[in-house]
């Protein structure tokens, strides 16, 4: 199973976006929520990123929700989700 870490904020909708995509396909993830602006140049440190969603799964920066549908789309996301 994948290790996914998902960067976001309650009021984000491109957050929401991702996480349905993440939960229809049955994936258990670590939410981190970046609301707290402290917590914010981990993340960027981390991923290069300064929006939310951030994506990681297994250690490999995805980048933001139309990242993580791109790779849907592509048919290349359950490979990295097994």
């Amino acid at each position: 199973m994948a290790i996914i870490t998902i960067y976001t904020t309650p009021y984000c909708p491109y957050c929401v976006r991702a996480k349905q995509l993440l939960d229809n396909k049955g994936s258990e993830y670590q939410e981190i929520d970046v609301s707290d602006r402290a917590l914010r140049p981990a993340m960027t440190k981390l991923t290069g990123g300064t929006t939310v969603p951030q994506i990681i799964i297994n250690e490999k920066v995805i980048g933001g929700c139309d990242d993580l549908y791109a790779l849907e789309r592509a048919g290349k996301l359950d490979a990295l989700l097994s």
